[in-house]
């Protein structure tokens, strides 16, 4: 549902080739010329026809004469003739009508003529014009995140500039007024919002940009500008905390007074059943729980999606698998639930048995979540399915 409102990002950025690693290809990127653009040689040896060197054996030789010697980079065409050879080095030119090449160690290493021990098929140890690329090949699909083999691809057809999608914006605002930043000190009743900052390292590992992040009070005026800012900055706004039924859970009201679309609120998911979901100014807001695992949860699930359809790649799905049941977990849930685990060699294990919305310490223990269907029930070897954390 909330992905209908959620449009593709079209900016795109400018980068150099050395720069883009990390970011998502803008568009279809095809080669301009053919990799090598040359044959060359796959090897030190002594470039020759094929058909010349049939007969060539240990005990009868095949004896060439050497014309020319050429080392990578060398550019001198040397005119092809029958029964002659060419002396080279590996990545160097093969000039026209040689058609293989024999390895020195196949050679008496011979300079002014050569001894050939071994025949050689036509092509053997000879790399063809477009071998590693033809021209017009696609090099990289829109959409691709760009690393490593994509910049040598790119550098190898001489292509200096690629058009990477804009990075989407996202402010995450935490609502509460018992949260205070960290580096103040602490009055009784008051905690450090440690939430906000989790949700925005989350951001930026998935390679995107937290445009602004606060924690805002209780207080409906408080809420409704931050999300003003967040929506003039941003292409997501995510809040915590403030959605379910407390006296001091204003987002709702807020959202309607702002003329929001509530696009649904409530879910029949645990943790965070109160997760909210709304539309402002054709932007999407996500509204998650103010209890950090339920938040985290949520926003493991949730988020990859909506990234995914900002940025137009799939790149920003977390993977989803089954495993087989390795601890005990003997509780049946109403609702479907989200549980921490750790995924390792096909099995799925619970470090932990504290389940608690509100802690996540031991989540470093964890990379998964088993997401278990509502009214089941649980035994050790039973097949889980499971989707790995951001």
């Amino acid at each position: 549902m909330l992905l209908e409102h959620i449009p593709r990002i079209t900016e795109y950025d400018t980068l150099s080739v050395s720069s883009a690693p990390g970011r998502i290809c803008a568009e279809d990127i095809r080669s301009p010329i053919d990799v090598p653009s040359f044959p060359r040689s796959a090897m030190d040896g002594y470039a020759v026809r094929a058909e010349d060197i049939v007969r060539a054996s240990a005990d009868a030789p095949v004896i060439l004469d050497v014309v020319g010697q050429l080392f990578a980079g060398d550019c001198a065409d040397i005119p092809c003739r029958p029964n002659t050879a060419v002396r080279v080095m590996t990545g160097a030119y093969v000039p026209e009508g040689y058609d293989c090449v024999v390895k020195q160690e196949d050679t008496d290493y011979g300079e002014e003529i050569v001894k050939i021990y071994r025949s050689v098929k036509q092509y053997m140890n000879y790399c063809p014009v477009g071998e590693e690329l033809s021209k017009r090949d696609l090099l990289i699909h829109k959409g691709t995140v760009m690393g490593r083999i994509a910049t040598y691809l790119l550098c190898s057809a001489g292509i200096t500039e690629v058009k990477a999608t804009r990075r989407a914006l996202v402010s995450v605002y935490s609502t509460g007024s018992e949260l205070i930043d960290p580096g103040n000190a602490l009055r009784k009743g008051q905690i450090y919002n440690g939430l906000e900052a989790m949700l925005c390292a989350s951001i930026k590992a998935m390679g995107l940009v937290y445009a602004d992040r606060d924690c805002c009070t209780d207080d409906e005026e408080d809420i409704a500008e931050h999300i003003r800012t967040g929506l003039s900055c941003s292409d997501i706004v995510i809040t915590t905390g403030g959605v379910s039924v407390g006296k001091k859970d204003l987002l709702p009201k807020v959202l309607k007074d702002m003329g929001a679309k509530i696009v649904f609120h409530g879910t029949d998911i645990q943790p965070g059943t109160p997760t909210m979901g709304s539309v402002l100014d054709g932007k999407v807001i996500l509204s998650l729980s103010g209890n950090p695992f339920a938040a985290l949860a949520n926003f493991d699930y949730y988020f990859p999606y909506m990234a995914a359809k900002l940025m137009g790649s799939d790149s920003f799905l977390t993977e989803e698998k089954t495993a087989l049941l390795a601890d005990s977990y003997t509780k049946v849930n109403m609702l479907r639930r989200f549980v921490r685990a750790r995924y390792e060699d096909g099995k799925v294990y619970l470090p932990t048995d504290r389940h608690f919305s509100s802690v996540v310490g031991d989540l470093t223990k964890c990379n998964c979540y088993m997401d278990i269907p509502a009214q089941t029930r649980l035994s050790v070897g039973d097949t889980v399915k499971i989707r790995m954390m951001i």
